[in-house]
């Protein structure tokens, strides 16, 4: 089947409509839930007094450190970042760079004293100095072990002891730049190992290491791209450039406000962690809560992350791209909530041993390559274990179903059908994967219990009706992701135009031209056909 396969636009329309319909259905759900039950007694930790009158909920640590409580400090220094970078790339372009290079190093210094930098800087050492050796295989293990020295005790004890004070951000400070430093200096090793004529410079891994807008919080950026970018002589923008990349801030701080504004009516953070709860709330609210879990999560990310990488940009560098939104998915090969993580371990582990994945054998090797990091990056524990399992079988098994309907006779039944026909049924199938996408993933987001109970509501206590009608409107959403992705393909690839119909087809051609055609052979038709 064509991705430019094309439906009606009635029934286009009624796609787009069905999920709508329903999103708005299951907030009202989650609305009225909210409002019943704001001085419950589970909810007194985690949902407090603010504006409007109204009572919000703040138990995401990691959003209200970036978007309240630690706004203004992490704003002063990206400010400042931003504001040497541009003395620097005016006055001497060519030293951009180390200036970025001295201002991360001081910055780190300030936040968390000269101990952590110089436990940052015995990681880098370390690995610059295995690089030299160019076996790609040792620069895997040396960093991994690095890593996993993070990960158990007594080392990870140890480690934490280089940083002194009590402030609330340490540990998320030392844990986010320490993880980050490592997955950098691996890849610097790794292209290192690739560079045939000599060595790159130590200094160049600590101008990679100590840019302080991917520092503590990434996303990560790949050496070589890095290295490309920010040695670039050319400092010059496209028509427009500027522009984009302020309406692009404006959009992520007009999401901040929305976010904030719905964590006063819907506490869908707060709602997971109250099982009691939880167990008496209808089945259109428990999906709901599921599904905007997933969105939310998303746009965490895609804020966090754009904030980030508009500083980026500004410093002229292309940075990773937002995570695909949940919304838009279907497939477990493009699920990822870090694109960053995602495009580091498609290029050193998935892609290098997968080839090009047609393979099943090569395959589940690469999988079980890339989950078995995934497991140590996040930290091993039982509910990243369930997460990387049913993921990596995800991945596995969508290999395996397009093998198997590859072969005869299926081939032959979907090249007898119209594309049409072909692109819905295609999307039946791809309403269950999306479903094990959203029930694999949010084992991760709000555990075991959690997922549990969603799974046995759809499956089992709500069929036939609860388990149909959140299929079709599944099965809505896919075809309008279908469409999309057909529309960007019609971009992409537009199909060639029609050929132009002769001038004058009625004109009679002259003597000479009538003899010469009816001299020559006339063409045998099967001949034709067959070229």
């Amino acid at each position: 089947m064509g991705i430019k396969a094309a439906l009606p636009k009635y029934e286009i329309y009624s796609y787009y409509v069905v999920p709508c319909l329903a999103m708005f259905w299951a907030a009202s759900w989650i609305f009225e839930v909210s409002n019943s039950n704001t001085n419950r007694k589970a909810f007194k930790a985690s949902v407090k007094p603010s504006y409007f009158g109204r009572k919000m909920d703040t138990s995401d640590f990691e959003w209200m450190m970036w978007f309240s409580t630690f706004r203004a400090h992490i704003l002063f220094a990206l400010s400042g970042h931003v504001l040497f970078g541009k003395i620097c790339s005016m006055l001497a372009p060519q030293y951009r760079s180390l200036v970025y290079m001295v201002y991360g190093l001081l910055a780190v210094w300030t936040s968390m004293g000269w101990t952590y930098v110089t436990l940052i800087l015995s990681h880098c050492i370390l690995l610059y100095s295995i690089s030299l050796v160019k076996i790609r295989w040792l620069c895997f293990v040396t960093g991994l072990c690095t890593l996993a020295t993070f990960k158990c005790e007594p080392f990870l004890s140890w480690e934490a002891g280089f940083v002194k004070g009590d402030f609330e951000l340490r540990h998320i400070l030392f844990y986010g730049g320490c993880g980050f430093t490592i997955m950098r200096c691996m890849s610097f090793a790794l292209e290192n190992c690739e560079k045939t004529d000599g060595n790159y410079n130590i200094l160049e891994l600590l101008k990679y290491n100590f840019y302080l807008p991917f520092f503590y919080f990434g996303p990560i950026m790949t050496f070589d791209k890095f290295y490309i970018q920010v040695n670039r002589p050319g400092l010059t923008r496209k028509d427009g450039e500027l522009w984009n990349i302020s309406l692009h801030g404006l959009i992520h701080l007009g999401v901040v406000i929305v976010v904030d504004v719905l964590f006063h009516f819907m506490y869908i953070l707060t709602i997971p962690t109250d099982m009691k709860l939880l167990k008496h709330l209808s089945d259109w609210a428990l999906i709901g809560l599921t599904y905007f879990n997933l969105v939310y999560d998303w746009v965490k990310a895609a804020v966090m992350f754009g904030v980030i990488n508009t500083v980026a940009r500004l410093d002229h560098l292309d940075p990773p791209k937002p995570p695909k939104c949940i919304t838009m998915l279907y497939m477990f090969a493009e699920t990822h909530f870090d694109r960053g993580i995602h495009e580091w371990l498609c290029k050193y582990v998935y892609d290098y041993l997968g080839g090009k994945h047609d393979n099943v054998l090569e395959e589940l090797v690469a999988t079980l390559c890339t989950y078995g990091i995934t497991i140590l990056w996040l930290g091993p524990c039982e509910v990243v274990l369930f997460w990387a399992f049913f993921n990596c079988f995800g991945l596995n098994f969508e290999l395996w179903t397009a093998k198997f309907f590859s072969m005869e006779p299926f081939i032959s039944f979907e090249m007898a059908m119209s594309e049409a026909t072909s692109r819905r049924i295609r999307a039946i199938f791809n309403t269950f994967n999306f479903w094990c996408i959203v029930l694999y993933n949010i084992v991760a987001l709000n555990g075991l219990d959690f997922s549990k109970l969603v799974a046995k509501r759809l499956l089992l206590k709500g069929f036939p009706i609860t388990t149909t009608l959140v299929m079709f409107v599944t099965y809505c959403l896919i075809q309008v992701i279908k469409e999309r992705e057909r529309k960007q393909a019609l971009i992409d690839d537009p199909d060639p135009l029609p050929p132009a119909p002769p001038l004058n087809a009625a004109a009679s051609p002259p003597a000479s031209a009538t003899t010469a055609s009816a001299a020559q052979p006339v063409a045998d038709p099967s001949k034709e056909k067959a070229e």
